[in-house]
């Protein structure tokens, strides 16, 4: 009896965990349900419209633009020679202070001189003798043509005589050349400044070997004024030509320096050559021109920027440079119209300063974003929250962002 109640037992026992578990896993089944439904409903936060971005904006002026177009020169002097012996011997002598002015005729150098002073002095005496021998052949000569006068000489004597003397002409004529050469050499012993200028530093110390045409002793060149090369498009020739004929006033702004510390030269310049050809590869003429320089700040060779005023005379378009949007190498604005941004393409000329001249894609008094175009897309509403400036005209001489 006891064996059956205990399998009745685990009968219903097991029934109920069959049930248990069936009516659990039925209560999962509908939690994830209900969880998936309350999912799929849209959230009405998300369905709310996307706020207009606040942007600052800038009005698109037509004004007159004057800029400088930026150009790499180097500085060069009117004068400059390489100072070389003559004469092969040793330096015997430095005159000047390196780096100094030096004035025209001015004593630099003197070249060991025993040596040509002593064939000087023998050249001399060579002359000297000659010109006694000539003076004895002439004295000859006519004694023998008083007597040949008087039938009292012999033809042949005379013609001897005459021969003689035309031999001692000849002999003075080639020692007086000798005596020239010889004191060419020795006045090449010392050597000066060919113009004035400023001097540099000695390549030779006293007592060096020099020899003609191979060494160099100095180099000295001319500092006030200066000039400065610069190469220009064949395309300016024709306004060169017509700036070269005019004769600038001292105040004239057209050609201007902009040193390598980014820092404006005082004085301006004027054309000083043009070149006779322009430069078949490159499609340019050199162009030199004339500065002054009188606190000698200009040295030769230095580099710098030449700026050509370009002024068109007439009107441009301007607007902030920070207004145009680069993508794959063309330039974008985002113009606003009925609180809306729309993207055109815009092609950007000459930057001045913190402005930029739009040669096409823009009228005036449009209205660009000037703040966080990066932020913006075609068809954005924004919010104008103010203004960032207008494309006003900026200062002539600004040659920022060249």
């Amino acid at each position: 009896m006891w064996k059956g109640l205990w399998g009745l037992y685990n009968i219903n026992a097991n029934s109920l965990y069959m049930t248990y578990s069936f009516y659990r896993s039925l209560f999962l089944s509908l939690l994830v349900l209900s969880f998936a439904s309350c999912g799929d409903k849209k959230d009405p936060s998300a369905q709310q419209a996307v706020p207009a971005t606040s942007v600052n904006v800038a009005i698109v002026q037509s004004a007159p633009a004057v800029y400088y177009d930026n150009y790499p020169a180097t500085v060069t002097p009117v004068n400059e020679v390489e100072i070389r012996p003559q004469i092969s011997g040793y330096i015997t002598g430095i005159f000047f202070k390196e780096g100094k002015h030096v004035n025209k005729g001015e004593k630099l150098y003197q070249i060991d001189q025993q040596q040509y002073r002593g064939a000087y002095e023998q050249a001399v005496a060579q002359l000297n003798a000659s010109q006694a021998s000539l003076a004895k052949s002439q004295q000859d000569a006519d004694r023998y043509q008083e007597l040949e006068k008087q039938d009292a000489i012999a033809r042949q004597t005379v013609d001897h005589a005459l021969a003689d003397l035309e031999t001692a002409k000849k002999q003075v004529a080639a020692a007086k050349a000798n005596v020239s050469s010889v004191e060419t050499n020795l006045r090449y012993s010392t050597l000066y400044a060919p113009f004035s200028g400023t001097i540099g530093i000695s390549q030779v110390k006293l007592g060096a070997s020099v020899s003609p045409g191979s060494t160099v002793l100095n180099t000295i060149s001319s500092e006030d004024p200066i000039a400065v090369d610069v190469a220009l498009s064949e395309k300016m020739i024709p306004l060169l030509v017509r700036l070269q004929k005019n004769k600038p006033a001292k105040t004239d702004s057209t050609f201007t320096l902009q040193l390598s510390d980014r820092s404006r030269y005082a004085f301006p310049g004027h054309i000083y050559i043009i070149d006779r050809a322009v430069d078949p590869q490159t499609g340019t003429i050199k162009l030199r021109l004339l500065f002054p320089n009188p606190d000698k700040l200009l040295k030769a060779g230095m580099t710098c920027n030449v700026l050509v005023e370009n002024n068109s005379g007439g009107n441009s378009i301007l607007i902030p440079y920070k207004s145009a949007l680069e993508q794959m190498g063309e330039f974008f604005v985002f113009v606003v119209k009925d609180n809306k941004v729309h993207q055109q393409k815009v092609t950007l000329g000459q930057r001045i300063g913190d402005r930029v001249i739009v040669t096409a894609g823009l009228k005036a008094n449009e209205t660009v974003v000037t703040d966080g175009v990066q932020k913006l897309k075609d068809g954005s509403e924004v919010n104008v929250s103010g203004r960032g400036g207008e494309a006003e005209n900026p200062a002539p001489d600004s040659t920022k962002g060249k």
